[in-house]
């Protein structure tokens, strides 16, 4: 498959007009709680059954913007109080590169209310990808297959590489194991840099390892974006990612990863000039609009959809409407010392 090139125009935001195809149910609330969390779970957790698992981004240590852990424990408290969180470990060096370090942070960032599986500390399996132009098959943690149903639980926010992080890139890194999956997806047969594949063809390769995940549960999966605490950096930066310059906006969710991920880069585009740009700007410069098209090609969901206001009765809304009055993002001081003192330790490790 070497001999494939990737598509180009991943620069490019498509309106909603230009898009074809079926329109798909996504639900929205600005309650950015564990009600509302639990609110937008209801509505998409209809063929949740069996042994769960819960895939989300625990972060690095101390990180100040994952998803916190009050919320998850009241999801899992009250609606999945026998499933367990699902995680691999990471492919960079850091503090989530092997699974005795993971299992530290895990500790550190809260994630010690019910069991987590690092999926991939006792080895890998391979899932196959269908349709796939780089991928025949990938390579996931071990036990990743031994649950019967998944919940895509995502921090949104941007990405260095990708553009943003949604469920989509959640799935297709995340669920890739640390060693083998995530170096098929970022770094070129034969080269020496890890990141050697950007801009198009990483947004192909992170689409088609998660179309292994998404193919592999079938409808038994389902996907929740919360929009909160969104810098340009993933939460892999942990206290070094960017200042969060981008307003808080709600929690997003449905059964179609495509309509989903889709709705959350539409609400980003709809906010005002000095509050969407930072995120706008990482996603056009990455590329990272090419998730959305190739997804839709490899036939994993819509771009269009109907927006439903949970929170006004299900009327259907524009995302303009979604983002009106929203409040301009304030660090809290306690997360901009951390982010601070973390920045002054990296410069002296590298100057020393």
């Amino acid at each position: 498959m070497s001999e494939q090139k990737p598509a180009t125009g991943g620069e490019r935001y498509v309106p909603y007009a230009e898009r074809k195809g079926n329109e798909s149910i996504v639900y929205f609330s600005r309650d950015l709680s564990a009600a509302g969390l639990r609110k937008l779970y209801a509505r998409v957790s209809a063929f949740i059954a069996g042994r769960v698992a819960i895939k989300l981004h625990t972060g690095e240590k101390y990180g100040p913007n994952i998803i916190p852990h009050e919320w998850v424990r009241e999801l899992v408290k009250n609606d999945l109080p026998d499933a367990a969180i699902v995680e691999t470990n990471t492919f960079y060096e850091g503090d989530r590169d092997t699974t005795e370090k993971h299992r530290e942070t895990l500790k550190v960032n809260g994630w010690d209310f019910c069991p987590v599986d690092i999926t991939d500390s006792d080895g890998t399996c391979w899932l196959p990808v269908r349709g796939g132009k780089w991928f025949s098959q990938m390579s996931v943690g071990k036990t990743l297959p031994s649950y019967d149903s998944l919940v895509v639980l995502t921090h949104f926010k941007g990405h260095t590489m990708g553009g943003f992080g949604g469920s989509n890139k959640n799935i297709g890194i995340g669920c890739a194991d640390g060693k083998v999956g995530k170096k098929m997806i970022h770094q070129a047969e034969g080269s020496d840099d890890m990141w050697s594949i950007a801009e198009e063809e990483l947004m192909e390769r992170i689409c088609e390892s998660t179309k292994a995940t998404v193919d592999h549960f079938g409808k038994r999966i389902c996907f929740v974006n919360v929009m909160r605490n969104m810098s340009v950096d993933c939460d892999c930066a942990g206290c070094l990612a960017e200042q969060v310059v981008t307003p808080n906006v709600g929690i997003l969710a449905s059964t179609d990863i495509v309509a989903l991920d889709q709705a959350c880069v539409d609400l980003i585009y709809a906010l005002n000039d000095r509050d969407g740009a930072a995120l706008r700007e990482r996603i056009e410069t990455r590329h990272g609009h090419r998730q959305l098209s190739y997804m839709q090609e490899l036939g994993m969901g819509n771009r269009k959809y109907l927006l439903l206001d949970t929170d006004r009765g299900d009327m259907r809304i524009a995302p303009a409407d979604a983002v009106r009055g929203v409040k301009p993002f304030v660090e809290l001081p306690i997360v901009a010392e951390r982010r601070r003192q973390a920045q002054e330790a990296l410069a002296a490790l590298e100057n020393s």
